[in-house]
């Protein structure tokens, strides 16, 4: 059977950091240690090979985690660089399901990273009828 590629793009626009340590942005909504749970569809219940990309500027630190539908992703999921930076990571630990999908970041706590997240897109294959 054949495939196409899929996406969904997500807009956090938000400004992840503890209470003392701050950036000083005009863009990002300031959300402290998590963001607000986001929702994307997918319009497929064979959604396969999904990859995400993520705007982040100025990580830190290695802990920080994406939850997609309440589950964080294996691994590390945002490396650590100054300023602005686009990261992929694979889709593992965690499931695309047909419909409503959601997609939520959190600060690692027990570092004083103050950092921001852009947009999100969500990638992944899906099964073409003849």
């Amino acid at each position: 059977m054949p495939h196409r590629a899929n996406y969904a793009t997500v807009f956090i626009g938000a400004h992840l950091h503890p209470p003392d340590e701050t950036l000083d942005l005009d863009w990002a909504d300031d959300v402290g240690d998590e963001t607000d749970v986001f929702e994307f569809d997918v319009p497929t219940d064979d959604a396969q090979e999904a990859y995400l990309g993520i705007q982040a500027f100025d990580v830190g630190e290695y802990g920080h985690e994406i939850h997609i539908n309440g589950d964080a992703l294996s691994g590390f999921d945002i490396p650590p660089s100054d300023g602005w930076q686009y990261w992929v990571d694979t889709v593992a630990g965690a499931e695309l399901v047909e419909g409503t999908n959601t997609i939520q970041l959190t600060r690692d706590e027990s570092t004083d990273d103050a950092f921001a997240v852009g947009t999100i897109t969500v990638h992944w294959k899906e099964p073409v009828e003849k």
